[in-house]
Order: C-alpha cells, then sequence, then structure tokens
C-alpha cells in the first residue's frame, strides 16, 4: 500500500480480522497499588470494606483488603482494547470466573489467547486470564468483534 494513502486514524488501528490466528496472544503488566484500588471504588461506587477498611478485612478470610475482582478484570480489557486485537474491537461478551485474591502490592498479568474466529460474524473468541506469578487469579472467555480491512 502507497504510505501516501494512508489515513492518520490507520495508523491507530490494531489487528483486522483477516491477520488475526487461533494461538496468538498478548499480555498486559501492572503492580496493583493501594490507590488503584480507592481510585477504582470511587469510579465504581463499589465502596465494600472488604476492599477499603483494613480492620473490617483482616477479619475476614482473606485477612486483609483485596483489589476489586473487577479492577482486575479490567486489566483484561487493556490487552484487548490495546493490543490484540487493539484499536478498533469492540466487545461483545466476557465471562469470569475469580479463583484467588489481589491485594496491593500484587503484580497482575493479564493474557488474552485467540480460541476461535467466527468468520460469518467478525468474531474473535478470546480465553482471558489474569495471573499473580504463576497463580491464575481470574480466567474466562471474551467474544470480541473485530473489523476487517475492508470495512
Amino acid at each position: 500500500m502507497d504510505t501516501a494513502t494512508v489515513s492518520p486514524l490507520d495508523k491507530l488501528h490494531g489487528f483486522y480480522f483477516e491477520e488475526l490466528e487461533i494461538g496468538q496472544s498478548d499480555t498486559y503488566t501492572r503492580k496493583v497499588t493501594e490507590s488503584d484500588i480507592l481510585v477504582f471504588a470511587g469510579v465504581s461506587g463499589d465502596t465494600n470494606p472488604v476492599h477499603l477498611n483494613h480492620e473490617f478485612a483482616s477479619e475476614t478470610m482473606f485477612e486483609g483488603c483485596i483489589a476489586h475482582g473487577l479492577l482486575t478484570a479490567s486489566y483484561i480489557s487493556t490487552v484487548i482494547g490495546t493490543q490484540l486485537p487493539g484499536p478498533g474491537c469492540i466487545y461483545v461478551g466476557q465471562n469470569l470466573k475469580f479463583r484467588a485474591p489481589v491485594k496491593a502490592g500484587d503484580e497482575v498479568t493479564a493474557k488474552a489467547t485467540i480460541v476461535e474466529k467466527i468468520d460469518d460474524k467478525r468474531f474473535v473468541i478470546i480465553k482471558t486470564e489474569c495471573l499473580v506469578g504463576d497463580k491464575v487469579v481470574l480466567d474466562g472467555e471474551a467474544t470480541i468483534m473485530v473489523p476487517t480491512k475492508g470495512a
């Protein structure tokens, strides 16, 4: 393609449906901070004391404050929306299973792996998981609509 005909917006675009392959994957890693948890509580309105009150949370099975499960899950959205498939894709669905708590100071790696392509709908099915070290703390599956080159 002649670079003179490439729109500046094309440079912002992620993968097109035709460019994706089963098995393709990407990751995003972030260290969760107490500030992240506090800001997420403010944005989401979820002020459950298990996330915010150390005295309360220390009396729970978690023995301390834990991050919101959806804060952890949001790192999956980061991978999908910015890397694989990336900008231009649209979330259609996501299921999640929360396997273990995440606490401030934990480094979370979100991983997205394409497991299926549905040609007639331009959907990809993506295995999603978040890990702290080698431990899976969250897993699930996302359905993502991806633009084609011609659309």
